[in-house]
């Protein structure tokens, strides 16, 4: 798995959650239950994973929908 983005906006893990979904790309979303650790502040950055096998079509639906600023590697 590789990680594609890193934030602290729910609203555009969500969105993007969804793109993959419909896309059906293997993924999932890490440390999103790491508010209990930091006291649901929303401080620390919530990681989408992609399967490897589907990191080039998920970057490219990214950036197809307007999220390519999101990408980790700023692609």
């Amino acid at each position: 798995m590789q990680e594609l983005v890193r934030t602290n906006d729910l609203v555009l893990i969500g969105a993007i959650e969804a793109l993959f979904v419909s896309a059906d790309i293997g993924h999932m979303v890490a440390d999103q239950y790491m508010s209990v650790m930091e006291g649901t502040i929303g401080i620390l950055p919530r990681r989408l994973l992609v399967v490897d096998e589907d990191v080039d079509r998920a970057r490219r639906l990214l950036r197809e929908a307007g999220f390519g600023a999101a990408l980790r590697d700023g692609d």
